[in-house]
Protein backbone atom coordinates (compact mmCIF):
# COMPACT_ATOMS: atom_id res chain seq x y z
CA UNK A 1 0.00 0.00 0.00
CA UNK A 2 1.40 3.77 -1.01
CA UNK A 3 2.65 5.69 1.67
CA UNK A 4 0.89 9.55 1.86
CA UNK A 5 2.59 12.39 2.51
CA UNK A 6 1.18 14.92 4.30
CA UNK A 7 2.72 18.53 4.57
CA UNK A 8 1.56 20.21 7.45
CA UNK A 9 0.70 19.63 10.80
CA UNK A 10 -2.20 22.19 11.25
CA UNK A 11 -5.74 21.53 11.61
CA UNK A 12 -6.36 19.95 7.79
CA UNK A 13 -3.13 18.36 7.86
CA UNK A 14 -3.33 16.53 11.02
CA UNK A 15 -7.01 15.28 10.49
CA UNK A 16 -5.92 14.18 6.92
CA UNK A 17 -3.26 12.13 8.90
CA UNK A 18 -5.85 10.76 11.28
CA UNK A 19 -8.37 9.75 8.10
CA UNK A 20 -5.76 8.29 5.91
CA UNK A 21 -4.04 6.15 9.32
CA UNK A 22 -7.05 4.65 10.53
CA UNK A 23 -7.98 3.59 7.02
CA UNK A 24 -4.99 1.54 7.40
CA UNK A 25 -2.17 3.58 5.18
CA UNK A 26 0.91 5.24 6.29
CA UNK A 27 1.52 8.20 6.50
CA UNK A 28 4.68 10.80 5.98
CA UNK A 29 3.43 14.38 8.28
CA UNK A 30 5.65 17.01 7.80
CA UNK A 31 6.03 19.69 10.06
CA UNK A 32 8.79 22.92 9.56
CA UNK A 33 7.65 23.61 13.14
CA UNK A 34 10.18 23.88 15.48
CA UNK A 35 13.29 24.34 13.00
CA UNK A 36 11.33 27.45 11.18
CA UNK A 37 8.90 29.15 12.93
CA UNK A 38 5.72 31.46 11.26
CA UNK A 39 5.40 35.28 12.17
CA UNK A 40 1.91 34.06 13.97
CA UNK A 41 2.67 30.58 15.59
CA UNK A 42 3.84 30.53 19.66
CA UNK A 43 4.60 26.63 19.49
CA UNK A 44 5.70 23.63 17.73
CA UNK A 45 2.95 21.89 18.85
CA UNK A 46 0.75 20.70 16.16
CA UNK A 47 -2.95 22.46 15.01
CA UNK A 48 -1.80 25.35 16.75
CA UNK A 49 -4.84 27.74 17.00
CA UNK A 50 -3.16 31.53 16.37
CA UNK A 51 -6.76 33.42 16.46
CA UNK A 52 -9.27 32.92 18.22
CA UNK A 53 -10.25 29.92 20.31
CA UNK A 54 -13.76 29.68 19.12
CA UNK A 55 -14.92 26.34 16.82
CA UNK A 56 -18.21 28.59 16.25
CA UNK A 57 -21.91 28.50 16.84
CA UNK A 58 -23.09 24.88 18.67
CA UNK A 59 -26.62 25.86 17.91
CA UNK A 60 -28.89 23.17 16.08
CA UNK A 61 -29.79 23.64 12.97
CA UNK A 62 -27.04 26.88 12.47
CA UNK A 63 -24.69 26.23 9.22
CA UNK A 64 -21.46 25.72 11.77
CA UNK A 65 -23.44 23.29 14.02
CA UNK A 66 -24.16 21.56 10.41
CA UNK A 67 -20.30 21.35 9.19
CA UNK A 68 -19.94 20.37 12.57
CA UNK A 69 -22.74 17.35 12.48
CA UNK A 70 -21.07 16.15 9.61
CA UNK A 71 -17.67 16.00 10.73
CA UNK A 72 -18.57 14.03 14.08
CA UNK A 73 -20.86 11.34 11.33
CA UNK A 74 -17.44 11.23 9.45
CA UNK A 75 -15.20 10.26 12.48
CA UNK A 76 -13.59 13.84 12.96
CA UNK A 77 -10.54 13.33 15.76
CA UNK A 78 -10.04 16.77 16.09
CA UNK A 79 -13.44 17.92 16.67
CA UNK A 80 -13.68 15.26 19.22
CA UNK A 81 -10.71 16.56 20.72
CA UNK A 82 -12.14 20.22 20.94
CA UNK A 83 -15.13 18.59 22.81
CA UNK A 84 -12.84 17.25 25.21
CA UNK A 85 -10.71 20.97 25.50
CA UNK A 86 -13.82 22.90 25.45
CA UNK A 87 -14.38 26.18 27.97
CA UNK A 88 -17.52 27.93 28.35
CA UNK A 89 -18.19 30.07 25.64
CA UNK A 90 -22.49 30.37 25.57
CA UNK A 91 -23.74 28.85 22.21
CA UNK A 92 -20.31 28.44 20.53
CA UNK A 93 -17.63 25.64 20.85
CA UNK A 94 -14.32 27.34 22.42
CA UNK A 95 -11.39 25.55 23.45
CA UNK A 96 -8.33 25.72 25.69
CA UNK A 97 -6.27 26.32 22.48
CA UNK A 98 -2.93 25.22 24.50
CA UNK A 99 -4.59 21.70 25.82
CA UNK A 100 -6.23 21.17 22.14
CA UNK A 101 -2.80 21.92 20.17
CA UNK A 102 -1.13 18.94 22.88
CA UNK A 103 -4.41 16.56 22.72
CA UNK A 104 -3.52 16.67 18.88
CA UNK A 105 0.43 16.42 18.87
CA UNK A 106 -0.34 13.32 21.29
CA UNK A 107 -3.03 11.68 19.25
CA UNK A 108 -0.82 11.98 15.74
CA UNK A 109 2.24 11.20 17.38
CA UNK A 110 1.56 8.08 19.06
CA UNK A 111 -0.33 6.61 16.02
CA UNK A 112 1.69 3.98 14.71
CA UNK A 113 0.71 4.54 11.25
CA UNK A 114 2.27 7.75 11.11
CA UNK A 115 5.41 9.13 10.99
CA UNK A 116 6.61 12.24 11.81
CA UNK A 117 8.74 14.60 10.06
CA UNK A 118 10.42 17.73 11.65
CA UNK A 119 11.39 19.37 8.37
CA UNK A 120 10.30 21.83 6.05
CA UNK A 121 9.37 20.90 2.40
CA UNK A 122 10.04 22.55 -0.52
CA UNK A 123 9.64 20.64 -3.22
CA UNK A 124 6.77 18.45 -4.27
CA UNK A 125 7.27 15.24 -6.49
CA UNK A 126 3.66 14.97 -8.03
CA UNK A 127 5.10 11.57 -9.87
CA UNK A 128 6.39 10.11 -6.54
CA UNK A 129 3.22 9.40 -4.96
CA UNK A 130 0.37 10.99 -3.27
CA UNK A 131 0.55 14.12 -1.46
CA UNK A 132 -1.96 16.08 0.74
CA UNK A 133 -0.33 19.84 0.60
CA UNK A 134 -2.36 21.31 4.43
CA UNK A 135 0.34 24.11 5.09
CA UNK A 136 -2.11 26.59 6.41
CA UNK A 137 -2.27 30.32 5.68
CA UNK A 138 1.60 30.60 6.85
CA UNK A 139 3.29 28.70 3.96
CA UNK A 140 6.59 29.06 3.83
CA UNK A 141 8.10 31.34 0.65
CA UNK A 142 9.70 28.07 -0.56
CA UNK A 143 6.74 25.78 -0.94
CA UNK A 144 4.60 28.77 -2.17
CA UNK A 145 7.12 29.13 -4.75
CA UNK A 146 6.87 25.18 -5.98
CA UNK A 147 2.97 25.51 -5.52
CA UNK A 148 3.28 28.38 -8.13
CA UNK A 149 5.38 26.53 -10.42
CA UNK A 150 2.99 22.87 -10.14
CA UNK A 151 0.15 25.67 -10.85
CA UNK A 152 1.55 26.81 -14.18
CA UNK A 153 -1.70 28.31 -15.13
CA UNK A 154 -0.57 32.31 -14.52
CA UNK A 155 -2.63 33.69 -16.92
CA UNK A 156 -5.81 32.04 -15.72
CA UNK A 157 -4.71 33.58 -11.94
CA UNK A 158 -7.35 36.06 -10.26
CA UNK A 159 -5.91 38.94 -8.33
CA UNK A 160 -8.64 41.56 -6.27
CA UNK A 161 -8.00 44.71 -3.87
CA UNK A 162 -5.31 47.36 -3.33
CA UNK A 163 -2.03 45.53 -3.40
CA UNK A 164 -2.90 41.99 -4.98
CA UNK A 165 -0.42 40.27 -6.18
CA UNK A 166 0.80 40.59 -10.10
CA UNK A 167 -1.53 39.40 -12.69
CA UNK A 168 0.80 36.54 -13.51
CA UNK A 169 0.96 35.13 -9.78
CA UNK A 170 -0.80 31.53 -10.03
CA UNK A 171 -1.66 32.41 -5.83
CA UNK A 172 -3.33 35.13 -4.17
CA UNK A 173 -3.44 36.24 -0.76
CA UNK A 174 -4.95 38.52 1.98
CA UNK A 175 -3.99 39.68 5.80
CA UNK A 176 -5.57 37.86 8.71
CA UNK A 177 -5.27 39.87 12.34
CA UNK A 178 -5.20 38.23 15.68
CA UNK A 179 -7.30 39.63 18.85
CA UNK A 180 -5.75 40.59 22.21
CA UNK A 181 -6.37 38.72 25.02
CA UNK A 182 -5.86 39.74 29.25
CA UNK A 183 -5.44 38.01 32.24
CA UNK A 184 -8.35 37.77 33.89
CA UNK A 185 -7.31 38.80 37.35
CA UNK A 186 -7.07 42.35 36.07
CA UNK A 187 -10.53 42.80 34.64
CA UNK A 188 -12.55 44.78 36.48
CA UNK A 189 -15.54 42.74 37.54
CA UNK A 190 -17.39 45.97 39.24
CA UNK A 191 -17.74 47.35 35.65
CA UNK A 192 -18.48 44.48 33.94
CA UNK A 193 -21.46 41.98 33.75
CA UNK A 194 -21.46 38.37 32.14
CA UNK A 195 -24.38 37.58 29.85
CA UNK A 196 -24.94 36.08 26.15
CA UNK A 197 -26.66 37.79 23.29
CA UNK A 198 -30.13 36.62 23.78
CA UNK A 199 -29.26 34.64 26.63
CA UNK A 200 -28.42 31.93 24.23
CA UNK A 201 -26.43 29.26 26.09
CA UNK A 202 -24.84 30.03 29.53
CA UNK A 203 -23.68 33.53 30.33
CA UNK A 204 -20.22 32.86 29.70
CA UNK A 205 -18.97 36.16 28.17
CA UNK A 206 -17.85 39.63 30.22
CA UNK A 207 -19.32 41.99 28.73
CA UNK A 208 -17.83 45.89 29.28
CA UNK A 209 -20.60 48.35 28.57
CA UNK A 210 -20.11 51.97 27.31
CA UNK A 211 -22.07 54.66 27.24
CA UNK A 212 -22.18 57.54 24.26
CA UNK A 213 -19.85 59.71 25.70
CA UNK A 214 -17.30 57.06 26.31
CA UNK A 215 -17.85 55.11 23.07
CA UNK A 216 -17.14 58.38 21.89
CA UNK A 217 -13.62 58.61 23.71
CA UNK A 218 -12.89 55.22 22.40
CA UNK A 219 -13.71 55.81 18.92
CA UNK A 220 -11.57 59.26 19.07
CA UNK A 221 -8.94 57.70 20.42
CA UNK A 222 -8.66 54.26 17.98
CA UNK A 223 -8.25 57.16 14.58
CA UNK A 224 -5.72 59.05 15.99
CA UNK A 225 -4.01 55.79 17.15
CA UNK A 226 -0.60 54.75 15.02
CA UNK A 227 -0.58 51.43 13.30
CA UNK A 228 1.99 49.31 12.39
CA UNK A 229 3.92 50.68 9.37
CA UNK A 230 3.88 48.71 6.40
CA UNK A 231 6.96 47.09 5.77
CA UNK A 232 8.10 47.38 2.01
CA UNK A 233 7.24 43.66 1.20
CA UNK A 234 3.51 44.05 2.79
CA UNK A 235 0.74 45.24 0.71
CA UNK A 236 -2.32 45.20 2.92
CA UNK A 237 -4.90 43.50 1.68
CA UNK A 238 -7.50 42.52 4.17
CA UNK A 239 -10.27 39.63 4.32
CA UNK A 240 -13.25 41.14 4.57
CA UNK A 241 -15.25 39.26 7.45
CA UNK A 242 -11.93 39.68 9.99
CA UNK A 243 -10.87 43.73 9.66
CA UNK A 244 -9.04 45.18 12.12
CA UNK A 245 -11.25 47.39 14.20
CA UNK A 246 -9.26 50.35 13.37
CA UNK A 247 -10.01 49.87 9.51
CA UNK A 248 -13.81 48.94 10.88
CA UNK A 249 -13.77 52.37 12.24
CA UNK A 250 -12.63 54.18 9.09
CA UNK A 251 -15.76 53.53 7.66
CA UNK A 252 -18.13 55.52 10.15
CA UNK A 253 -18.93 56.78 13.62
CA UNK A 254 -21.24 53.63 14.49
CA UNK A 255 -19.95 51.13 11.88
CA UNK A 256 -18.10 49.60 15.54
CA UNK A 257 -21.59 49.69 17.23
CA UNK A 258 -22.88 47.61 14.22
CA UNK A 259 -20.21 44.94 13.98
CA UNK A 260 -18.00 43.77 17.06
CA UNK A 261 -19.01 46.07 19.53
CA UNK A 262 -23.33 45.78 19.09
CA UNK A 263 -24.78 45.81 21.94
CA UNK A 264 -28.19 44.44 20.81
CA UNK A 265 -29.45 41.51 22.44
CA UNK A 266 -26.94 42.37 25.92
CA UNK A 267 -29.15 43.94 28.40
CA UNK A 268 -27.39 45.32 31.06
CA UNK A 269 -29.07 43.01 34.17
CA UNK A 270 -28.04 46.10 36.73
CA UNK A 271 -30.41 48.15 35.65
CA UNK A 272 -32.00 46.79 32.62
CA UNK A 273 -30.69 48.51 30.07
CA UNK A 274 -29.27 48.16 26.56
CA UNK A 275 -26.09 49.95 26.52
CA UNK A 276 -24.58 52.15 24.18
CA UNK A 277 -22.07 50.04 22.34
CA UNK A 278 -20.03 46.57 24.36
CA UNK A 279 -17.17 45.12 24.35
CA UNK A 280 -17.26 41.03 24.74
CA UNK A 281 -14.69 38.87 26.42
CA UNK A 282 -14.26 35.21 25.86
CA UNK A 283 -12.92 32.95 27.94
CA UNK A 284 -9.42 31.85 26.74
CA UNK A 285 -8.69 28.69 28.28
CA UNK A 286 -9.83 26.23 31.24
CA UNK A 287 -8.27 27.92 33.70
CA UNK A 288 -10.32 30.64 32.86
CA UNK A 289 -7.02 32.85 33.87
CA UNK A 290 -7.12 34.85 30.59
CA UNK A 291 -10.15 36.12 27.77
CA UNK A 292 -9.64 37.81 24.53
CA UNK A 293 -11.47 40.22 23.06
CA UNK A 294 -14.13 39.45 20.64
CA UNK A 295 -13.77 40.62 17.10
CA UNK A 296 -10.39 43.25 18.33
CA UNK A 297 -8.38 42.60 16.00
CA UNK A 298 -6.19 45.22 14.86
CA UNK A 299 -2.83 46.13 13.29
CA UNK A 300 -1.52 48.61 15.96
CA UNK A 301 1.63 49.21 17.45
CA UNK A 302 1.09 47.94 21.36
CA UNK A 303 1.58 50.75 23.31
CA UNK A 304 -1.00 52.85 21.60
CA UNK A 305 -3.20 49.19 21.55
CA UNK A 306 -2.34 49.34 25.76
CA UNK A 307 -3.77 52.54 25.43
CA UNK A 308 -6.72 52.70 23.64
CA UNK A 309 -7.95 49.17 24.97
CA UNK A 310 -7.57 50.69 28.46
CA UNK A 311 -10.60 52.80 27.69
CA UNK A 312 -12.80 50.27 27.72
CA UNK A 313 -15.06 49.87 31.05
CA UNK A 314 -13.39 47.16 33.41
CA UNK A 315 -10.30 47.14 31.07
CA UNK A 316 -8.27 50.39 32.65
CA UNK A 317 -5.90 48.31 34.54
CA UNK A 318 -5.82 45.51 31.65
CA UNK A 319 -2.88 43.38 31.44
CA UNK A 320 -2.11 42.07 28.23
CA UNK A 321 -0.85 38.67 27.71
CA UNK A 322 -1.11 39.02 24.03
CA UNK A 323 -1.48 42.12 21.71
CA UNK A 324 -3.15 42.06 18.70
CA UNK A 325 -0.98 41.23 15.74
CA UNK A 326 -1.35 40.66 11.81
CA UNK A 327 -0.40 38.05 9.79
CA UNK A 328 -0.06 36.87 5.91
CA UNK A 329 -2.64 34.76 4.76
CA UNK A 330 -1.61 32.80 1.35
CA UNK A 331 -4.29 30.74 -0.20
CA UNK A 332 -4.48 29.35 -4.32
CA UNK A 333 -7.19 29.87 -6.95
CA UNK A 334 -8.84 26.80 -6.11
CA UNK A 335 -11.66 27.54 -8.74
CA UNK A 336 -8.65 27.13 -11.33
CA UNK A 337 -6.32 24.39 -10.05
CA UNK A 338 -9.04 22.33 -8.37
CA UNK A 339 -11.20 19.48 -8.56
CA UNK A 340 -14.50 19.08 -6.02
CA UNK A 341 -12.37 16.21 -4.51
CA UNK A 342 -9.38 18.57 -3.52
CA UNK A 343 -7.28 17.02 -6.23
CA UNK A 344 -5.57 19.19 -8.26
CA UNK A 345 -6.56 19.19 -12.16
CA UNK A 346 -3.31 18.77 -14.14
CA UNK A 347 -1.77 16.87 -11.13
CA UNK A 348 -3.92 14.44 -9.37
CA UNK A 349 -1.68 13.01 -7.16
CA UNK A 350 -1.90 16.31 -5.18
CA UNK A 351 -4.46 17.18 -3.04
CA UNK A 352 -5.01 20.57 -1.22
CA UNK A 353 -6.74 20.71 2.71
CA UNK A 354 -7.13 23.73 4.59
CA UNK A 355 -7.21 27.75 4.44
CA UNK A 356 -4.58 27.28 1.47
CA UNK A 357 -7.42 25.74 -0.62
CA UNK A 358 -9.61 28.47 -0.06
CA UNK A 359 -11.51 27.82 2.59
CA UNK A 360 -12.11 30.86 6.09
CA UNK A 361 -12.13 28.91 9.48
CA UNK A 362 -10.94 26.20 11.78
CA UNK A 363 -13.87 23.77 11.36
CA UNK A 364 -13.94 24.19 7.75
CA UNK A 365 -10.01 23.74 7.95
CA UNK A 366 -10.73 20.68 9.49
CA UNK A 367 -13.43 19.21 7.42
CA UNK A 368 -11.44 19.67 4.15
CA UNK A 369 -8.55 18.15 6.04
CA UNK A 370 -11.05 15.14 6.28
CA UNK A 371 -12.24 15.20 2.96
CA UNK A 372 -8.41 15.11 1.51
CA UNK A 373 -7.75 12.35 3.75
CA UNK A 374 -10.48 9.87 2.85
CA UNK A 375 -10.08 10.84 -0.74
CA UNK A 376 -6.29 10.57 -0.96
CA UNK A 377 -7.00 6.97 0.34
CA UNK A 378 -9.52 6.21 -1.76
CA UNK A 379 -7.23 6.90 -4.75
CA UNK A 380 -4.68 5.00 -3.36
CA UNK A 381 -6.73 1.79 -2.67
CA UNK A 382 -8.15 1.92 -6.22
CA UNK A 383 -11.68 3.16 -4.81
CA UNK A 384 -14.23 5.60 -6.29
CA UNK A 385 -13.82 8.89 -5.69
CA UNK A 386 -17.32 10.46 -4.60
CA UNK A 387 -17.56 14.18 -3.88
CA UNK A 388 -20.04 14.52 -0.99
CA UNK A 389 -23.42 15.21 -2.07
CA UNK A 390 -24.16 18.92 -2.99
CA UNK A 391 -26.66 19.50 -0.53
CA UNK A 392 -24.62 18.85 2.66
CA UNK A 393 -22.15 21.28 4.09
CA UNK A 394 -19.07 19.87 2.90
CA UNK A 395 -20.11 19.81 -0.61
CA UNK A 396 -21.52 22.93 -0.54
CA UNK A 397 -18.02 24.43 0.67
CA UNK A 398 -16.05 22.22 -1.50
CA UNK A 399 -18.67 23.51 -4.47
CA UNK A 400 -17.83 26.96 -3.97
CA UNK A 401 -14.28 26.48 -3.40
CA UNK A 402 -13.93 24.98 -7.17
CA UNK A 403 -16.30 26.64 -8.53
CA UNK A 404 -16.82 30.77 -7.62
CA UNK A 405 -15.44 33.33 -10.08
CA UNK A 406 -11.54 32.83 -10.28
CA UNK A 407 -11.44 36.58 -11.15
CA UNK A 408 -12.72 37.74 -7.97
CA UNK A 409 -12.54 34.05 -5.50
CA UNK A 410 -12.37 35.02 -1.66
CA UNK A 411 -11.71 32.38 1.17
CA UNK A 412 -15.46 31.49 2.43
CA UNK A 413 -16.85 30.20 5.90
CA UNK A 414 -19.49 28.05 5.92
CA UNK A 415 -23.06 29.46 5.67
CA UNK A 416 -26.60 28.72 4.74
CA UNK A 417 -25.89 31.01 1.04
CA UNK A 418 -23.52 28.24 0.02
CA UNK A 419 -26.14 25.54 0.02
CA UNK A 420 -28.41 25.08 -2.66
CA UNK A 421 -32.09 26.47 -2.20
CA UNK A 422 -34.69 24.11 -0.85
CA UNK A 423 -37.46 23.10 -3.82
CA UNK A 424 -40.26 24.47 -2.41
CA UNK A 425 -39.67 28.19 -0.71
CA UNK A 426 -40.22 28.27 2.74
CA UNK A 427 -40.76 31.95 4.13
CA UNK A 428 -39.84 31.25 7.97
CA UNK A 429 -35.97 31.17 8.35
CA UNK A 430 -36.24 28.83 10.82
CA UNK A 431 -38.09 26.37 9.25
CA UNK A 432 -35.99 26.81 6.24
CA UNK A 433 -32.62 25.73 7.35
CA UNK A 434 -34.23 22.90 9.80
CA UNK A 435 -35.20 21.95 6.97
CA UNK A 436 -32.11 22.59 4.59
CA UNK A 437 -30.03 20.77 7.68
CA UNK A 438 -32.09 17.84 7.30
CA UNK A 439 -31.76 16.75 4.32
CA UNK A 440 -28.29 17.89 4.23
CA UNK A 441 -27.72 15.30 6.95
CA UNK A 442 -29.61 12.63 4.97
CA UNK A 443 -28.09 13.04 2.10
CA UNK A 444 -24.61 12.75 3.95
CA UNK A 445 -25.80 9.93 5.69
CA UNK A 446 -26.49 8.24 2.21
CA UNK A 447 -23.12 9.37 0.94
CA UNK A 448 -21.17 7.69 3.87
CA UNK A 449 -22.82 4.42 3.19
CA UNK A 450 -22.42 4.48 -0.27
CA UNK A 451 -18.55 4.85 -0.07
CA UNK A 452 -18.47 2.39 2.94
CA UNK A 453 -17.51 4.50 5.76
CA UNK A 454 -20.34 3.70 8.09
CA UNK A 455 -18.27 0.49 9.43
CA UNK A 456 -15.45 3.52 10.71
CA UNK A 457 -17.74 5.60 12.54
CA UNK A 458 -16.92 6.06 16.51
Amino acid sequence: MAIIRIIGAGLAGSEAAWQCARRGLDVELFEMRPLRSTPAHQTADFAELVCSNSLKSDSENTAPWLLKEEMRRAGSLLLEIARACAVPAGHALAVDRVTFAARVTEAISREPRISVRREEVTTIDESAGLTIIATGPLTSEGLTSEIARLSEQPEQSGTRGRGAPAPHSPHLYFYDSISPIVEADSIDRSRVYMAARYDKGSADYINCPMTQEEYGRFYDALLQAQSVEERDWEKLNYFESCLPIEEIARRGRDTLRFGPMKPVGLIDPRNGKRPYAVVQLRQENLRADSYNLVGFQNHLKFADQARVLRLIPGLENARFLRYGQIHRNTYINAPTLLRETLQMKSHPQVFFAGQICGVEGYVESIATGLLAGMHATALASGAEIAPPPRASAFGSLTHYVTHADPGNFQPANITFDLLPPLERKIRDRKERHRQQCELALREFDQWLQRIGLAALRQ
